[in-house]
């Protein structure tokens, strides 16, 4: 039994290694692709061709596929991760450089914690959790307004994300209330195939049909996303999500930024001043109080389901 569990966690921390790697160069792929690409198809088309791929390789596999109810339940996920979280965050990737995004993103344990607290069974939170929450936010409040005066992000772009990482706090918290039947395969498929129909039409109704503009740059960081970021990468976080809690599986925000920040000094020359250093340590140290600070989950948070199956 102990090769059993060790077998299982070794490939649960295979799974959050690759999605702290991967995920964190699809901040400077996105910055990237934004800037040949209008973002809402730019976003659209990474996930329909990534749920479609799945979804494909689902059937030829004959793999199970889920009921109405939960293609509903899915889609809303799908809704809420890709279109109002990744969605939000494509769009302000044109006024954020991509290391800043990637740091406030790393605030999202703070809002799981938050909106975990109400939930039967939810973790609580003692004095030194809430401090870390006031740290953390005054964090991501001092980035805002340090940054901004150097460019490297709009009030606009800071907001944008703000609610992106609250949108992705809420799908990620709502998909553990359920328990859909199929394979995880079909499950991602059916969530990235409903976030990209969503994206795409925005992007229509935007009128961004008319601004497709093809170059290489633009094409090869949508494959990259959909490969690697959306396929590979969103896969092994909602495995991780079966099998963690909300809080513990997001933690892959506190390695993002380091990646992010790295890869956008190397290739695109984004700036990495004092009070971003600063600003890192202070996000990250309010991020690890608020984890730190949190109780066991009372005898009925075990009752809560994963939301796919083993």
């Amino acid at each position: 039994m102990d090769f059993i569990y060790d077998k299982e966690e070794r490939k649960n921390v295979l799974a959050f290694i690759c999605v702290c790697i991967v995920w964190g160069s699809t901040y400077l792929a996105i910055r990237i692709g934004v800037s040949a690409f209008p973002p809402a198809l730019f976003a659209g088309f990474r996930f329909l061709l990534a749920g479609l791929a799945m979804l494909v390789y689902a059937k030829l596999r004959g793999l199970e596929f889920p009921d109405k109810t939960n293609v509903k339940r899915l889609s809303i996920v799908g809704l809420l991760l890709l279109v109002g979280g990744n969605g939000l965050v494509v769009l302000a990737s044109q006024w954020v450089h991509s290391g800043i995004t990637a740091l406030i993103l790393a605030s999202m344990p703070i809002f799981m914690a938050l909106i975990e607290l109400p939930l039967p069974g939810g973790n609580r939170l003692t004095i030194k959790g809430w401090l870390g929450l006031l740290l953390g936010f005054s964090g991501v409040v001092l980035l805002v307004t340090s940054s901004s005066e150097a460019g490297s992000i709009s009030l606009k772009g800071a907001i944008l994300l703000i609610l992106a990482t609250l949108f992705w706090s809420i799908g990620s918290v709502y998909s553990k209330q359920f328990k859909s039947k199929g394979s995880i395969v079909t499950q991602i498929g059916i969530q990235m195939l409903a976030g990209g129909l969503v994206l795409t039409l925005i992007g229509a109704f935007l009128g961004e049909l008319s601004r497709i503009n093809l170059s290489l740059k633009g094409i090869g960081a949508i494959l990259y996303l959909a490969v690697f970021g959306s396929i590979l990468a969103y896969s092994c976080y909602i495995y991780i999500l079966s099998r963690w809690s909300a809080a513990k599986a997001g933690t892959y925000a506190y390695v993002n930024p380091l990646v992010a920040i790295f890869l956008g000094y190397i290739v695109l020359n984004e700036p990495i001043s004092l009070i971003v250093v600063i600003c890192t340590g202070i996000i990250l140290a309010g991020v690890f109080l608020v984890q730190a600070s949190k109780l066991k989950p009372s005898a009925s948070a075990a009752a809560i389901k994963a939301p796919v199956d083993k």
